[in-house]
């Protein structure tokens, strides 16, 4: 037989060595994980970014003004409206797209304060294993022992309905679910080497608290963030609904399915002005769906699971 005339490639450590090796950016991995994202993410993530982009540019796509009155209530749906008007002459239309910028604005903040709240408390007491410790943890179990909206419409009744009043109490409510979930997962953190040695250089408790303890413990923060965010959402609309939310003239979600469900009984007469309470509805559930779907996909890909094909 005769030996082959071509060479096969063999692998040696030295050409390993001698690669060179490109890191990639931030940007670049991003793109790669959203490639590989599933379909349901995806929805979620344009879903998201339609609302995002009608609750920022609200004022240039309302065709009229925010609390602005024509002279028929209860319009039918026309060229005029594309969605009727509500019971005192205000377009649907454009209650609708200021409705995505004050609800979900609105939701936005509180969250951010309730994780400011309930996250720094959180790491606080996972740091500080003493008396702080214990009364946090059970001033926080006796809040979570009240059930959050009879609570909320308690507070809300004793003051003023606001914005500022309406964003605090959610936002102190709800930042002791932020709390427990922030303790719990720091604990595993601050008995970790690299902490108490940033103890021994006498590094300070902020200091340990943003760059040992917080970068490890994120990703299960960012996947709460997301359905706290649902949840806060869902919450001030159905204070809303119950008239103790964002006051009018305010366009609200919550309040729109109130003020139009009247409209639901003539459905048999009118089909367009029978789903109209409905609009608002679907808006709201539809933004819960699309931030469960990126909230999952997130979950899932943080958790070190790998999809079997």
């Amino acid at each position: 037989m005769s030996e082959p005339t071509e060479e096969l490639s063999t692998y040696t450590a030295a050409a390993e060595v001698g690669a060179v090796r490109v890191r990639r950016g931030r940007f670049e991995r991003w793109w790669l994980a959203l490639k590989k994202a599933p379909l349901s993410a995806w929805f979620g993530m344009i879903v998201i970014a339609a609302y995002v982009f009608v609750a920022v540019f609200a004022p240039w796509l309302a065709p009229y003004g925010e609390a602005e009155i024509f002279r028929t209530p209860f319009a039918p749906w026309d060229e005029t409206h594309r969605f009727g008007t509500d019971q005192i002459g205000r377009d649907i239309l454009t209650r609708l797209i200021y409705g995505a910028r004050n609800t979900m604005g609105i939701a936005l903040v509180t969250t951010l304060l309730s994780f400011l709240i309930g996250g720094g408390l959180g790491l606080v007491a996972a740091i500080n294993r003493s008396w702080l410790d214990q009364l946090l943890s059970r001033s926080v179990d006796v809040l979570m022992a009240i059930p959050s909206l009879i609570f909320a419409l308690m507070l809300l009744s004793i003051f003023k309905p606001s914005v500022l009043s309406l964003i605090f109490i959610i936002a102190v409510l709800d930042s002791t679910r932020v709390f427990r979930l922030t303790r719990s997962v720091a604990i595993n953190v601050v008995v970790m080497d690299y902490v108490e040695a940033a103890k021994l250089r006498g590094e300070r408790l902020g200091w340990i608290m943003r760059h040992e303890i917080l970068p490890n413990i994120m990703p299960p923060l960012v996947a709460e963030f997301g359905l706290r965010f649902s949840f806060v959402f869902l919450t001030i609309a159905a204070l809303s609904f119950l008239g103790v939310g964002i006051q009018p003239p305010t366009a609200d979600w919550g309040s729109m399915v109130r003020d139009n469900a009247s409209m639901i009984q003539f459905a048999q007469y009118d089909f367009k002005a029978g789903i109209t309470p409905l609009l608002p509805a679907a808006a709201i559930g539809l933004l819960t769906v699309a931030v469960n779907f990126v909230v999952d996909w997130f979950l899932h890909k943080t958790s070190g699971l790998r999809d079997e094909h």
